[in-house]
């Protein structure tokens, strides 16, 4: 069977750096951090009292109250990027056979508000009343509510489902979908991902790991990736969605076309719950499974979105196994992390940084990897490599990888290609 192409004609994206795509990319080509003190609970009896949150988000200008009440917050997100990655692509409505337009999401911790508030709610009256549950408790806390609600919307019959790989959760997604379209299964796919987990629980539980950052009095400041002070990552919440559709089908019927979807890779580092492989065996191996898939050669690679969290072991881990796949090739492209933005989106992390890899394609631009000072080198990163720091670069970019690394061990890596 002869595999299908496949491109993206749609994005769509609400983040802590802007709710629209445009809002966006303007943020992240400039540098700024979307981090700041927490305002969606009261964190201050928490260790860590800031987050990359969405900001001016309001539902009910996008959902009607009713609808809104049964959603979690993940899946509000997500049916508002949707929206605008659907109508960027000219979908809805359009002349195409819904029975074969999917939507597939990348979500790690779902309705984790919901579930955290119905748990506050049941301990309180317990003793007294008994147990007593809101009925949209399960529909607004499974992951796979937000693809289930945006097909419900428009109509789209095709593969519905939702990932699940921690940190790689949409990276997986892309994935799966890219499959979909190229096994000739579905025409389009909406894909996406979509994280909410700016809770008391969210925090307290990263707390509690020492895995964020606790620069409390300067939040802008604190992801760092690749200098020596980073001391964890800055938690963020969003949505991200791309439109993947079959090249012929998006000739077809005159869609613009971002750029293709070139392979896409999947590995495990098999060596700790939480921590990476601290030679990078499973990053490498995932990034030579895309650069295979993509039948593309290291050369071809102008530009690496790394995972890059600003964790002391993590950044370390990546950068070997960038160095291990390319080589001297390694010395020659750019490479950012761009969390030092956004912020970590767990399960949504890899849309966004999907999104952000097609835009800096589309207009030859690496964003920049911010909060870097020359006088805090880490000895263990090789400053030799090009992370471009602090500000974004012009480049002709031909190819861009995307990785993204997940507790468990799961590691996803995607290759956009220009067309």
């Amino acid at each position: 069977m002869e595999l299908k192409r496949v491109v993206v004609t749609g994005l769509g994206a609400v983040t802590p750096l802007g709710n629209t795509v445009p809002d966006l990319w303007d943020s992240v080509v400039n540098g700024r951090s979307g981090a700041s003190p927490i305002t969606l609970f009261d964190a201050s009896k928490l260790k860590v009292q800031f987050a990359c949150e969405v900001k001016n988000f309001d539902p009910l200008q996008f959902i009607d109250r009713k609808e809104a009440r049964k959603m979690d917050r993940f899946a509000q997100l997500s049916m508002v990027a949707a929206d605008e990655a659907i109508a960027d692509a000219a979908i809805d409505g359009g002349k195409v056979d819904l029975d074969r337009v999917g939507v597939v999401f990348g979500v790690g911790t779902g309705g984790l508000k919901s579930f955290e508030e119905e748990v506050i709610d049941y301990a309180a009256i317990r003793d007294t009343i008994g147990p007593r549950f809101n009925p949209f408790l399960i529909p607004k806390f499974v992951p796979d509510m937000a693809p289930g609600l945006i097909s419900i919307k428009y109509g789209f019959r095709g593969p519905n489902f939702a990932t699940a790989a921690a940190c790689a959760s949409s990276n997986h997604a892309i994935a799966e979908a890219f499959n979909q379209i190229r096994l000739h299964k579905a025409d389009i796919m909406v894909v996406g991902g979509a994280e909410a987990a700016v809770t008391a629980c969210g925090i307290g539980g990263f707390c509690a790991m020492h895995a964020l950052s606790t620069r409390n009095d300067t939040p802008e400041t604190a992801s760092r990736p690749y200098s020596k002070s980073r001391d964890g990552f800055v938690l963020g919440e969003g949505s991200s969605v791309l439109v993947l559709e079959e090249y012929e089908h998006a000739v077809a019927r005159g869609a613009k076309i971002y750029a293709e979807v070139a392979g896409c890779g999947l590995s495990a580092d098999a060596f700790h719950m939480t921590a990476p492989d601290p030679e990078g065996r499973g990053a490498a191996l995932v990034m030579r499974h895309a650069l295979a898939d993509a039948e593309m050669q290291v050369e071809d690679i102008d530009y690496i979105n790394l995972h890059g969290t600003s964790t002391q072991l993590g950044d370390v881990a990546e950068m070997r196994a960038v160095k291990e796949v390319f080589g001297e090739w390694a010395y020659k492209m750019n490479l950012s992390a761009t969390k030092s933005m956004t912020g970590h989106l767990l399960g949504g992390a890899g849309a966004l940084e999907a999104v952000i890899s097609v835009l800096a394609l589309k207009n030859d631009i690496v964003p920049p990897t911010i909060n870097f000072a020359e006088d805090d080198q880490d000895p263990e990163v090789d400053y030799n490599l090009n992370f471009t720091f602090n500000t974004a670069q012009k480049r002709p970019l031909r190819a861009v990888l995307s990785n993204t690394f997940g507790f468990g061990g799961h590691n996803a890596a995607v290759i956009f290609r220009k067309i």
